[in-house]
């Protein structure tokens, strides 16, 4: 099989979906193709295209489409007729998902989070986690920062930086104080001291907060980077100042940024953290809040959720802890990957005269061309080679790859140089986008 892309030059007819779907259809307007199957890092479209998924169900997918030790597990739970739905009553597959994770993930960490199984997606874990911290501590505020995203219901919402999507609220978002994240301000700048002094002044006008909500690696904010020495001032403060502190790794974790955990190798310990996305392995959906067992003050039914029992997903997640995470050996391998991605993003910012600068941590790297207009120009390009791919940050100025942790070497090496070639096509073609 050639490794190469193969674009499809022929759109295929979506006319339904301009006349039935929603306008807030949004990943399918750049990438305007019918696909019908998808296999490891490829996607297939209904005209014979293939294209290398650098986009990953936008971290979803974090080891590729349909993985063959995930699918099997899949099609023999459902042969053997499975429970499907279950809400919250006890079944072998949610039996055997808790005992690996606390087996693989939780015990090698020393972590004795309880679990929470709220609604199927990222929005729900962190709606979930607020709730909570609120109930604990009585407090209302939640302090959150600077292009931090947290989804999309409206407790998460207001939790969220970015004017585009807070405006589709319509309603006011409240109870939410929003501080500068680390290096906001620049590298000389301290916000965690910052923040430090405005909680303890007590005319600064900050309300004592229930939590400090957080995302270590800003996914849809621009790949922004915590340092760990930040993160453990964060840490500090929170516990100071009375407030629970919530990790939100839905995009960063499940070995995005390394490790399972995105904050694993900054030495804190959250409160409470939220996982979705890649938790299932398959992409289906599934999500978790894990939370100090002090902090289990729910009553029976308290928060629930009719998808919360989501077999499927806890069969293809079990299968995804077996298979990857009972040794080291898989995070290693994303440390290598994550190396080579950065070498070549590099490469591709010395071509361009250090004019651009790589972003985040892990595989979850980007390149920051300073404006969205050229960031699109870069992800069309890399389109039109058979490449997906999106931006990420407040004006959709960074290029960000979200390749497969599974992806192999040489594969791999073909994107980026087809990502290498869309930069070049892109600034040759529009040279006065760089200095907009």
């Amino acid at each position: 099989m050639t490794l190469s892309p193969i674009p499809s030059n022929t759109k295929p007819d979506i006319s339904v979906y301009e006349r039935v779907e929603s306008n807030v259809r949004s990943y399918c307007r750049a990438i305007p193709r019918q696909f019908i199957r998808a296999e490891g890092p490829w996607m297939y479209d209904s005209k014979g295209g293939r294209y290398l998924d650098f986009l990953s169900g936008c971290s979803s997918l974090n080891y590729g489409h349909n993985h063959p030790v995930l699918k099997q597990a899949l099609l023999d739970y459902i042969n053997s007729d499975g429970v499907t739905h279950s809400l919250d009553m006890h079944t072998n597959a949610k039996q055997a998902f808790l005992e690996e994770l606390e087996a693989t993930i939780l015990k090698p960490r020393g972590l004795e989070y309880k679990v929470m199984f709220p609604g199927p997606t990222g929005t729900n874990a962190v709606e979930a986690a607020l709730k909570l911290a609120r109930k604990v501590t009585g407090r209302s505020n939640v302090i959150a920062f600077t292009n931090g995203f947290h989804g999309m219901t409206l407790g998460s919402l207001a939790c969220t930086g970015n004017e585009g999507k807070r405006g589709g609220a319509g309603v006011t978002l409240t109870d939410v104080s929003h501080e500068p994240f680390d290096g906001y301000f620049g590298d000389d700048i301290d916000t965690a001291d910052m923040l430090e002094q405005r909680l303890n002044d007590p005319s600064s006008g900050l309300d004592p907060a229930c939590a400090i909500l957080l995302e270590t690696v800003q996914g849809e904010g621009g790949l922004n980077v915590a340092s760990p020495e930040w993160l453990r001032k964060i840490e500090r403060i929170a516990r100071a100042h009375g407030a629970l502190l919530i990790i939100d790794d839905v995009q960063a974790g499940c070995g995005r940024t390394e490790g399972f955990f995105s904050f694993e190798k900054s030495g804190i310990k959250p409160d409470i953290v939220t996982m979705a996305k890649s938790l299932s392995g398959m992409g289906l959906p599934f999500a978790l809040t894990f939370f100090n067992p002090e902090l289990d003050q729910w009553n029976p039914g308290e928060h629930n959720g009719t998808f919360r029992g989501n077999c499927h997903a806890f069969v293809t997640a079990t299968a995804a802890l077996r298979h990857f995470w009972r040794t080291d050996s898989f995070a290693a391998d994303i440390q290598r990957r994550a190396d080579l991605l950065a070498k070549s993003l590099e490469q591709i910012v010395a071509d361009h005269n250090g004019q651009f600068k790589v972003k985040g941590r892990g595989m979850m790297l980007g390149i920051d061309v300073g404006s969205g207009k050229t960031a699109t120009a870069i992800t069309r390009a890399a389109f039109q080679n058979g490449l997906i791919i999106e931006t990420s940050g407040a004006e959709d100025e960074v290029v960000k790859v979200l390749a497969p942790l599974t992806i192999d070497d040489d594969v791999f090496t073909v994107g980026l140089r087809i990502l290498r070639h869309a930069f070049h096509t892109a600034m040759s073609e529009n040279k006065y986008l760089a200095a907009e």
